[in-house]
């Protein structure tokens, strides 16, 4: 069974759409900005985030609907509007019973709960909207899609914190292979930056007070991203009966559990993670040229994360080409795989690895190839992408460039 994608949408730090986002990261464009929407922002250690530039929420949605919409399902809903339309859908009753909706998010509707917190605990308020729970609630975003385009196919949300949207992709695959579906809207939103939110992360002394450098021995944390991807995925029979345009083909995935510590990350682990996925695809180590990494630029994840590549690829891992898109468009954490999806689509469309950006010295436990501070033209036939989650949980896709005559996988 072969699956492949035929729709993408995106809204994050570096603009409304796919067009922005692919731009952006092909030139390096890094989106943090010191941070607009928290007027606590002089209470904070860490003041700067990729937050999505300017965003007002009226431009999107009329007052009715955002009694209902959290800033995350907004999100989702910008760029599952922008994908569906990409894919040139149109849900005939026949298509949205075959159609799932698989979503991920790391925390749900922060900006409702932190917003009726507030009321409660600080102004000493007695009720709370009717809706405050469907509005926080994480499948919020993936129930709203249904909604708005009549799918009436498997949907939920899968919430496994960093790798919520590679998971969700894995799970959508895996509904396509089965037979159960044949179109899958797939992919992830979040939008964590609220006060709460961002003490929390403070508290765990893995943000960076100054900028996101994968790789870079000077590098000092992650910079925190909100946005959405939605990624359309469809059999490729199906996507060919309708004559889709076909981006790139899913060709495998991977998935493991570190079944260790709930946030220092293990090499075994995510090294299992990819070895899954190479297996899946039916893929030998020389087959891959790029990975988008998981890169979040802590002292933790990349040592770690070079040392899981190495793992698996050994003396060939010197010829892969590394990089790590969270440079600019911030971790996005349940939504970061989507949009790293769709920059692995674009590395695969274009022939040209994106960026590693703020790079600057080099770290001997970080020794690969990681594509510093300037996109790179190469051939890039098989690309992965790596997403890594607190909790040990770990998710790695693979990619492969379209092609009529590939054989099925």
């Amino acid at each position: 069974m072969r699956i492949v994608i035929t729709g993408m949408g995106a809204i994050s730090s570096l603009g409304y759409d796919v067009n922005s986002f692919v731009t952006g990261i092909m030139t390096g464009q890094v989106g943090f900005s010191p941070i607009e929407q928290i007027p606590e922002i002089k209470n904070l250690r860490v003041k700067i985030a990729a937050e999505i530039p300017d965003y007002d929420e009226t431009a999107h949605f009329s007052k009715k609907e955002l009694a209902l919409f959290d800033r995350f399902t907004q999100f989702q809903l910008l760029s599952a509007r922008e994908a569906i339309s990409d894919a040139q859908l149109d849900f005939t009753p026949s298509l949205s019973e075959r159609t799932c909706v698989i979503m991920g998010s790391g925390i749900g509707g922060q900006s409702t709960q932190e917003q009726n917190y507030k009321k409660i605990y600080h102004e000493g308020g007695k009720r709370l909207p009717p809706l405050t729970v469907p509005k926080l609630i994480p499948n919020a975003a993936s129930s709203h899609v249904t909604m708005e385009f009549g799918i009436t196919g498997p949907a939920f949300t899968i919430a496994s914190a960093c790798a919520s949207s590679a998971h969700s992709l894995a799970q959508s695959c895996m509904m396509l292979r089965s037979g159960l579906v044949d179109v899958a809207i797939t992919g992830g939103s979040e939008a964590c930056i609220t006060y709460g939110t961002v003490k929390g992360w403070e508290a765990l002394r893995v943000t960076s007070k100054t900028t996101c450098r994968p790789f870079s021995k000077d590098r000092s944390g992650l910079i925190l991203g909100e946005g959405s991807g939605t990624i359309v995925l469809e059999t490729l029979e199906h996507a060919q009966s309708r004559g889709a345009h076909i981006y790139a083909e899913v060709i495998g995935f991977g998935m493991s559990s570190d079944a260790g510590n709930i946030v220092q990350p293990s090499s075994d682990g995510a090294a299992r993670a990819i070895q899954a996925a190479l297996k899946d695809a039916k893929l030998n180590i020389e087959d891959v040229q790029y990975i988008n990494a998981h890169g979040t630029g802590t002292p933790q994840n990349d040592p770690s994360e070079t040392a899981a590549i190495r793992k698996v690829f050994g003396d060939y891992a010197d010829q892969l080409a590394v990089s790590s898109t969270k440079s600019m468009h911030g971790h996005a954490l349940g939504a970061a795989a989507a949009l790293e999806t769709i920059a692995v689509v674009a590395a695969l469309e274009q022939q040209i690895a994106p960026p590693t950006m703020n790079y600057s010295e080099v770290d001997p436990k970080c020794d690969l190839d990681y594509v510093v501070n300037k996109p790179r033209p190469m051939p890039i036939n098989i690309a992965l992408n790596n997403s890594f989650a607190f909790g040990g949980l770990n998710a790695v896709t693979a990619f492969k460039r379209f092609s009529e005559t590939s054989e099925s996988v």
